[in-house]
């Protein structure tokens, strides 16, 4: 049977004996991680102001598309914007990458998701006959603590994921909980910070009550998942004391 091998694996270390058939596949022009992220994230940033600052081209000149936005647009930008910035920022900061390089092909399969999504939550968002949550300020205010708390929880796991690579290696470590309250979701998961994730989009969706940003939601938890269950298969497979009551994404259930 096949295997992988990682980037920083060399031959004369590997248990292959006196002869080993080495297979090579040609993923194409390749792009750096840094780069993937900085491209995915730049663009919902941008996009969704094209249509919070309701430009003619998109909602038209009439006098009721140039009305004065409910307050739960704008905070819904400014939280928007928060949330990518804070990627930005935890690109070129925080982020230490196993891997280098991914194929270039698949830049444009992101940014249509990343992109395309965060126009079509905008245009609603943003429309001029948007009408606000049904249970005003107590639903917008609890969604704002939700997602600051989520904010702040995927920033810690992404910080303490960074610092198991501090000296620069790449070897797979298991993650444990540090003094950061945050972090002590580690105790019930595998990957916190797509837990953190989800819950971030959750509370958009209570913020703006908008069908669009549930279904980006929705479809943000099927994929999270399915890549914490990936992580977390990787996990036990590389250690055999991995904490045997850890779920992968959601605590005591998935």
């Amino acid at each position: 049977e096949g295997k992988s091998l990682r980037d920083e694996e060399i031959l004369q270390h590997l248990p292959v004996g006196t002869t080993a058939t080495l297979y090579f596949k040609d993923l194409g022009p390749q792009i750096g991680w840094t780069t993937v992220f900085l491209i995915e994230y730049t663009g919902p940033l941008f996009i969704y102001f094209l249509f919070y600052f309701r430009m003619t081209f998109v909602y038209g000149l009439d006098e009721r598309f140039t009305s004065s936005p409910h307050p739960v647009v704008n905070l819904a930008c400014i939280c928007h914007s928060f949330h990518y910035i804070k990627r930005l920022i935890e690109t070129v900061f925080v982020h230490r990458f196993s891997r280098g390089t991914m194929p270039l092909r698949n830049i444009v399969k992101n940014c249509l998701y990343y992109w395309g999504f965060a126009a079509w939550l905008a245009y609603y968002i943003n429309h001029p006959l948007y009408t606000p949550p049904s249970y005003g300020k107590k639903q917008i205010n609890f969604a704002v603590i939700m997602f600051l708390l989520c904010e702040a929880g995927n920033f810690s796991i992404h910080v303490a994921l960074s610092d198991l690579r501090r000296n620069g290696s790449k070897t797979c470590k298991i993650p444990y909980p540090t003094k950061n309250p945050f972090t002590w979701l580690f105790f019930f998961v595998s990957c916190p910070n797509y837990t953190y994730e989800v819950g971030t989009w959750i509370s958009f969706t209570i913020m703006t009550q908008c069908v669009p940003v549930g279904l980006f939601t929705l479809l943000c938890f099927i994929q999270m998942t399915i890549w914490a269950k990936d992580k977390h298969c990787t996990y036990l497979r590389e250690f055999k004391d991995y904490p045997s009551h850890r779920m992968p994404i959601i605590p005591f259930l998935l």
